[in-house]
């Protein structure tokens, strides 16, 4: 972002010529995205730290049930407990997979917890005041993903390829400091690219554009979806970028919200790293097709 202000002060002569009033509009667009959501995603990636760093993982795994079936929509609801980015849930449910906890069990803990954890519900709801409906729409279409990936990768057992890597111990506040510093730099240069990304789609796009991708139903779930898997924001702060995407449909922002923290470009490369490529082949597609039909489902019942 210093660079790119040191860059427009530079560049004022050739800067001129365009609109102020929609450059104005840009910035002021972008500027509330941040300032929204930056709060919240500094409170999960605090809160992630101190679970991963604190929590045993051997607690999670006393409450589950014994019989997978059952384990495995007990672990979505699990994920309430675990207020923080997905970037943290990989490596926490590689650690829940390495002390025993079955794979399926454990990716479903990983799907549901970014999305359905209270600050997310709490950012949700700041971000549509007034509009309950969002909040519980997210909240059942996220579970429902988590739930019916976690039976899919049940089925499969040990058809899927899941390759962990070796970790070394490490010393708790040595822990806390490194999560909080990669997830919230990390997340937060996500952040900054969707919140210019959502402002200029709304500002220098032209209206009739948007107007026809969203004016059709399944074509706007399917843009936001996209823009969702591409964008790879926080699910902390996604709410105000899909908040700020007016000319959709309130199903095409439930898409936005649900296929987001359950996968995207960098959540993918991160379980292809951590799980293994042959994993990430299968497990990625899957996830974002159930992301898709659980959001299109729920935003007609419900939205």
């Amino acid at each position: 972002m210093a660079l790119l202000v040191v860059g427009g002060l530079l560049s004022q002569r050739w800067l001129g010529p365009i609109d102020d009033e929609a450059l104005g509009t840009w910035c002021t667009m972008f500027v509330a995205v941040v300032v929204q959501s930056a709060p919240f995603l500094l409170a999960g990636v605090v809160l992630s730290a101190l679970i991963a760093t604190l929590l045993s993982a051997r607690v999670l795994r006393r409450v589950v049930p014994a019989n997978p079936v059952l384990a495995v929509p007990v672990a979505g609801i699990a994920g309430v407990g675990l207020p923080g980015c997905e970037c943290a849930a990989v490596p926490i449910a590689g650690g829940l997979m390495r002390r025993g906890v079955a794979p399926a069990v454990a990716l479903t803990f990983l799907l549901a917890a970014p999305a359905v954890n209270p600050v997310v519900l709490v950012s949700t709801a700041v971000a549509f005041p007034g509009e309950p409906r969002m909040v519980v729409a997210r909240f059942l279409a996220s579970l429902a993903t988590a739930v019916l990936v976690g039976w899919w990768c049940l089925s499969r057992g040990r058809r899927l390829p899941i390759r962990l890597p070796r970790i070394g111990a490490e010393h708790p506040t040595r822990r806390f400091a490194d999560s909080v510093r990669h997830d919230f730099l990390h997340a937060s240069g996500f952040l900054v690219l969707g919140a210019m990304l959502a402002a200029a789609a709304n500002t220098f796009v032209p209206r009739t554009v948007i107007e026809t991708v969203a004016g059709q139903a399944v074509v706007g779930v399917l843009t936001l979806a996209v823009f969702a898997f591409v964008v790879a924001l926080c699910s902390e702060s996604d709410a105000f970028v899909a908040a700020s995407l007016t000319a959709f449909s309130d199903t095409a922002k439930l898409a936005f919200l649900v296929v987001g923290p359950a996968m995207d470009v960098k959540l993918a490369a991160m379980e292809a790293g951590y799980f293994g490529g042959a994993f990430a082949a299968r497990f990625v597609p899957v996830v974002v097709v159930t992301a898709v039909a659980m959001a299109a489902a729920v935003g007609c019942w419900l939205l």
